[in-house]
């Protein structure tokens, strides 16, 4: 094996030991435990605040109306996607990097990652813009009713400032998680999130501004949720901060590459939700149609925020990790967090069961609408147990720098098997959103269950291996001294 990553004076880690005994295992499962949700929960609460900035202005959207609800969740779940996951798929190679790299003690690099993620991710805003210049015509072409269309693509124009928030926020985080550094992040989603509600009643109910209004307020949150993080990290954060460097212009071109490799993993799963949104619409009655499917979208998203706070914390422990030469600590980190990610998506799917007449009233008024999300709530449940088990294999496969492999999985689980099979059944079977959502979760099961066996048979010290050489191919600190300002 390569010669450990770390000198000891950097981590007094050491790696585990087989597990021979039951008290070996009962030694891991509470340390690993501990290590896990010291990041998982900071970083869950972080992606639920997050999240509730988007259900508190699908919120105010529904009780302006069923229009301007659906006009809403077209361009959050279609429009906004695409940028969405397209950024945030961009920043996991900042995550494997800058996981990897700071277990290696290689502090300077990090800094320079996070830059020229900063650079990279706001020229790829400028390449998208005409999508949101152009959405109504796009969305209509698409076949979406032309009501919704017209709102959805005027509401996306509004939130272009927004979207270019997300260029400093995302690299920002990842920047920030791979150090463990989660509370801060956590606190200042917290006031973003009270300081956006206290906009919304303002505008909405007092100013009178309607969709405008939740437009202005998603661009005021979004730079200042981004101007805090970047203070925080260049003011507070002083100890990993080497300042800002002339490097992070140098080799743009390969490290844009490294991202877009990196995206496709992310971009071809949450895209194919896109999909689907897309094809709810063209249903007959499709304000009924994609008005419930977003509910239950939303609903599945305050799950889906503790899962991508497993999600970060299993990513950070596995790249910290390999980059301190413990493939062990790797495997067993792995092992727990895919037990208790396994018992969460156990409780919240019988939560679902329990209140699946009551839970739609949060979004809507609607008789018809809460009769179909109704209708739809036991495959809401079951789709928040597969979740479970698919995000923490996501958060090894970031952490292990496995994105492009594991897209090419995606390609096939999803598209070859998981859309043709939706198709089939939402309107050949005339089952509607119930079949469109069927499709979804055949595709799922099948990548959950040919990832599982991917990691079951990985040799995880070849992983701390291909770490080492992926940190002499990036590393930076050689260079360090005649560039940083």
């Amino acid at each position: 094996m390569e010669t450990p990553l770390v000198t000891q004076k950097f981590t007094s880690e050491s790696d585990y030991s087989a597990l021979k005994r039951l008290k070996d295992v009962k030694f891991v499962l509470w340390t690993e435990t501990v290590k896990i949700w010291k990041i998982a929960l900071p970083v869950a609460l972080t992606h639920l605040f997050q999240f509730l900035t988007n259900s508190s202005t699908s919120i105010y959207a529904g009780h302006l109306g069923d229009i301007q609800l659906s006009s809403i969740s077209v361009s959050q779940g279609v429009l906004s996607s695409i940028y969405f996951y397209l950024l945030f798929g961009m920043s996991s190679a900042l995550a494997t990097l800058c996981g990897q790299a700071f277990g290696a003690g290689q502090i300077v690099s990090t800094c320079i990652y996070v830059q020229r993620s900063w650079i990279i991710l706001t020229i790829t805003c400028t390449i998208l813009l005409p999508v949101y210049v152009y959405a109504t015509p796009l969305l209509k072409l698409l076949g979406q009713d032309e009501e919704i269309a017209d709102l959805a693509g005027t509401y996306s124009i509004q939130l272009i400032p927004h979207m270019f928030s997300f260029a400093i926020v995302f690299p920002t985080l990842r920047f920030l998680q791979a150090q463990s550094k989660v509370k801060v992040i956590m606190c200042i989603a917290f006031v973003v999130l009270l300081i956006q509600n206290g906009l919304l009643y303002m505008f909405i109910h007092v100013f009178g501004w309607g969709v405008t209004g939740l437009a202005m307020v998603s661009d005021i949150i979004g730079w200042l949720y981004a101007l805090a993080l970047v203070v925080y990290t260049i003011g507070w954060n002083k100890e990993e901060w080497s300042g800002f460097s002339w490097m992070a212009f140098r080799d743009l071109w390969a490290f844009a590459k490294l991202c877009l490799a990196s995206s496709v993993m992310i971009c071809l799963e949450q895209w194919y939700l896109t999909c689907i949104m897309l094809l709810v619409g063209l249903l007959e009655n499709p304000v009924i149609s994609v008005a419930s499917y977003s509910i239950c979208f939303n609903v599945q998203g305050w799950h889906f925020t503790l899962l991508l706070g497993i999600n970060t914390a299993i990513s950070v422990r596995v790249s910290n990790t390999l980059g301190m030469s413990q493939p062990r600590a790797a495997k067993y980190s792995f092992y727990v967090a895919m037990l208790e990610s396994l018992l969460l998506g156990i409780l919240f799917m019988t939560l679902i069961f329990l209140t699946r007449e009551d839970f739609a009233t949060i979004f809507t008024s609607s008789e018809d609408i809460t009769l179909a999300v109704t209708e739809l709530a036991y495959l809401l449940g079951i789709t928040m147990l597969l979740n479970s088990i698919s995000q923490v294999i996501s958060g090894v496969a970031i952490g292990s720098g496995w994105q492009v492999m594991v897209a090419y999985i995606n390609m096939a689980c999803y598209y070859i098997v998981g859309l043709p099979i939706g198709i089939f059944l939402g309107f050949k079977q005339h089952l509607g959103v119930k079949g469109l959502w069927g499709g979804t979760m055949c595709g799922s099961i099948l990548q959950i269950l040919v990832l599982l066996l991917i990691i079951w048979k990985t040799n995880w010290t070849k992983e701390v291996e291909e770490t080492a050489h992926r940190m002499r191919t990036w590393n930076i600190d050689n260079h360090h001294s005649e560039d940083v300002t």
